[in-house]
């Protein structure tokens, strides 16, 4: 029985995989977006981390995809119709959304951007102000009446921490946590205090520099991205942290966009 949707986040690190059945997500895998594959090394994998996870692709309806990495999409798409078995949803110009970007270039905004936005106005309402704490750490404002209205972009936390040990000769690769104390005294504390110290606060000025440019002082703020929990739990300016936001938003637009 074709009663499940396989929604495909396409990142600059990671491809995220979600099933759901209705509203329940019911599995999530991932596999790195930075290697190159053919459709047939994507298909098999897709098909293997499917049945792993106990789901039979012949029980999938629809699939629908958000993608930041064009490279990858020819043969994800090749896979996707020959081993999954129907054409998927691209998640760009034509497809419903509930969203309208007012921006100066609607074009310019990433699709992983609208599925956030997507995801918190229809789940938490409007205004809110969306967080995604990814590769890079964006910032996007939409309005009561469901408009994408404006959006910040900053180097992410793992980003601005391969700057500091790819750049520099003595620095080490980390773990990102927060450590004990911001008083760090020795060097693998004094980056961690550096940059996760560093991305609260950036976040907490952010956050309070949009609310007053748009004079919302009771702006929601929605937060997702894998190190976005980090940041959440020592901030009382993010008010919820959804890991599966992305995902939430690819089912609501694939349902949009269904046909009947």
């Amino acid at each position: 029985m074709k009663n499940k949707i396989l929604v495909i986040d396409v990142g600059n690190t990671n491809i995220t995989f979600g099933v759901y059945e209705d509203k329940k997500l019911c599995t999530t895998f991932r596999m790195m977006s930075k290697m190159a594959r053919t459709s047939d090394e994507y298909g098999v994998l897709i098909r293997e981390l499917l049945h792993s996870n106990k789901i039979d692709q012949k029980d999938i309806e629809g699939t629908i995809i958000a993608s930041v990495v064009p490279n990858v999409m020819h043969a994800l798409t090749g896979a996707i119709v020959r081993y999954v078995g129907n054409a998927p949803v691209i998640v760009g110009p034509g497809v419903k959304t509930g969203i309208k970007i007012i921006t100066d270039n609607p074009r310019e905004i990433g699709p992983d951007r609208i599925v956030d936005a997507v995801a918190a106005y229809e789940i938490y309402g409007g205004p809110v102000l969306v967080l995604d704490f990814g590769t890079a750490t964006t910032y996007d404002y939409v309005t009561k009446d469901g408009s994408f209205a404006a959006g910040i972009t900053a180097p992410g936390i793992r980003t601005s921490a391969k700057a500091l040990w790819e750049d520099t000769a003595k620095l080490p690769e980390i773990e990102i946590m927060k450590p004990k104390s911001i008083l760090a005294q020795e060097t693998i504390s004094s980056m961690q205090a550096g940059l996760v110290y560093g991305q609260i606060g950036q976040t907490e000025y952010i956050i309070g520099k949009v609310k007053e440019e748009t004079g919302l002082a009771d702006l929601k703020v929605v937060a997702t991205g894998g190190l976005g929990r980090i940041i959440s739990d020592e901030t009382d300016m993010i008010d919820y942290y959804d890991s599966s936001l992305t995902l939430e938003g690819l089912r609501i637009i694939y349902y949009k966009n269904r046909k009947s």
